[in-house]
């Protein structure tokens, strides 16, 4: 197996020990998303301008592997605040069509930046 990191000047850059993603060729990891813009490194005001930021920075990383959202089969969500799950699913609306990924959604106490929430996935290309 082969690894090729995926990096973007798109999404925001790795603030740790990790690659924005990696792709094995067949499927394409990509790491946690936080509402950061990827310009100024700033964490949006509010669970829905969060939200839409961190499915545009996996947009821009998915991109940058050669894939789009929709090739996403799986994802994992982590929400500081459970109460913002129906607004999450609406969000989420925007930005999938049926069949929709396979999803997780992980009520957490703490998010880097104090993000409201982070979402990883996985495409298939």
């Amino acid at each position: 197996m082969t690894k090729h990191p995926i990096k973007t000047t798109n999404a925001p850059q790795a603030i740790g020990t990790y690659s924005q993603a990696i792709d094995t060729g067949a499927v394409v990891y990509l790491s946690g998303q936080i509402g950061l813009d990827p310009k100024t490194m700033q964490i949006g005001d509010g669970f829905e301008k969060q939200a839409h930021q961190v499915f545009s920075n996996l947009r821009a990383v998915a991109a940058a592997a050669g894939a789009t959202l929709e090739q996403v089969v799986k994802l994992t969500v982590f929400l500081t605040d459970l109460a913002n799950f129906a607004r999450l699913n609406e969000i989420m609306g925007g930005y999938f069509s049926e069949p929709f990924p396979a999803r997780s959604a992980v009520g957490v106490s703490q998010l880097p930046r104090d993000a409201l929430i982070e979402i990883e996935a996985i495409v298939i290309k």
